[in-house]
């Protein structure tokens, strides 16, 4: 969607109990369109502290939050973002280049984390090239796709895990090609930091060879937790 010359995308953030939500919010581009949606029963709704952002409640749980949030979008071109995550410089213009024409349909961003620690910064690298292998991004690499082709193939599933990696391999299953680009998104570091370095790595890679393997999301998760 166009308003003069201005690219304008729909970023819809799903959010639970977010503490920091402002300081990321304020990073955001300012000619996007801003969704935040709030989980049942949390506050985060009530810190924020931008009047120009769309705020809304859906029920709890990622998928659910972001379907919603599409839902509430007026853009041609989503892009969903984690609350801790921050865009890189004219992350809309890249968007809307990558999906210019017919042939891309969505995409995701490179990874790299809010740190200097090498040990981050080479799973970073890791991450982006196993995405750029596979065109199975996750979410905190800010995935974007074009609205109409969210709703063909009906958005995210409603499972508790996995539902970005899920999105994807619809598209590929249709044929669909995603694309990621080389500008970096940069997240927030502070589950590597709580839980440690090799917790976090190994439970990741366990997690998506049991998905692979047909474990269901919903155990999947009770691992995570």
């Amino acid at each position: 969607m166009r308003v003069g010359e201005i690219t304008i995308i729909s970023i819809i953030i799903p959010v639970y109990n977010e503490k920091n939500i402002n300081k990321y919010l304020k990073k955001l581009p300012k000619n996007c369109e801003i969704i935040v949606v709030d989980g049942e029963g949390t506050s985060t709704i009530d810190t924020i502290k931008h009047d120009s952002i769309i705020k809304t409640f859906s029920k709890k749980g990622r998928a659910n939050q972001m379907n919603y949030g599409a839902k509430q979008a007026t853009s041609d071109i989503l892009l969903f973002l984690h609350a801790d995550t921050v865009l890189p410089k004219d992350a809309p213009l890249h968007v809307e280049m990558a999906l210019r024409g017919k042939e891309i349909v969505a995409g995701a961003f490179d990874l790299d984390f809010d740190t200097k620690r090498k040990s981050l910064k080479f799973i970073a690298k890791v991450a982006s090239w196993r995405s750029r292998k596979t065109r199975l991004p996750y979410g905190d690499q800010a995935i974007f796709i074009k609205k109409d082709i969210f709703e063909k193939i009906g958005g995210y599933e409603n499972i508790a895990l996995m539902e970005d990696v899920n999105l994807m391999q619809k598209l590929k299953r249709k044929k669909l090609k995603i694309k990621i680009l080389k500008q970096k998104v940069i997240t927030s570091s502070r589950k590597y930091e709580k839980n440690g370095l090799l917790y976090n790595v190994l439970r990741n890679w366990i997690l998506l060879i049991l998905y692979f393997s047909g474990v269901s999301p919903d155990k999947l998760a009770e691992f995570y937790k």
